[in-house]
C-alpha cells in the first residue's frame, strides 16, 4: 500500500558504430567456414538501486516520530500548568474569601 511508485527506467539508445573509409574497403573472411553469427543475449534491464529511496523513507519516519514526541511534551506541559493553576484558585479562593460563619444550635 506504501510502496513507492517508481518510473521506468529509460531505454539505453543502441550504440552507433562509425565506419572509416578504411575499415569499408573489402577484406578477406578470417577463415573459410560458413557460419553465422552468435545471436545477441538479451541482458537483465538496469535497476535503480533502493538506498536513496530507504534513506527518505527513514528519515521521513524520524521526523513524524519526533514531531509526535514534541507535540505529546507540549500536551503534557499544558495539563500540567493547567492543574496547577486550578489548584492555586481553590487555595486563594478559601484564603481570600469571607470567613464561615459557624451556625449555633
Amino acid at each position: 500500500m506504501l510502496r513507492p511508485r517508481l518510473p521506468a527506467p529509460a531505454p539505453t539508445p543502441a550504440p552507433v558504430h562509425l565506419i572509416t573509409s578504411a575499415q569499408h574497403t573489402a577484406q578477406a573472411p578470417a577463415c573459410t567456414c560458413q557460419h553465422t553469427p552468435a545471436a545477441p543475449v538479451p541482458t537483465a534491464p538496469a535497476r535503480r538501486p533502493l538506498a536513496p529511496c530507504l534513506a527518505a523513507g527513514a528519515a521521513a519516519v524520524g521526523a513524524v516520530v519526533a514531531l509526535a514526541t514534541v507535540l505529546t511534551a507540549l500536551l503534557l506541559a499544558v495539563a500540567v500548568t493547567a492543574a496547577s493553576v486550578a489548584v492555586c484558585a481553590v487555595v486563594l479562593r478559601q484564603l481570600l474569601g469571607p470567613a464561615p460563619r459557624r451556625r449555633r444550635r
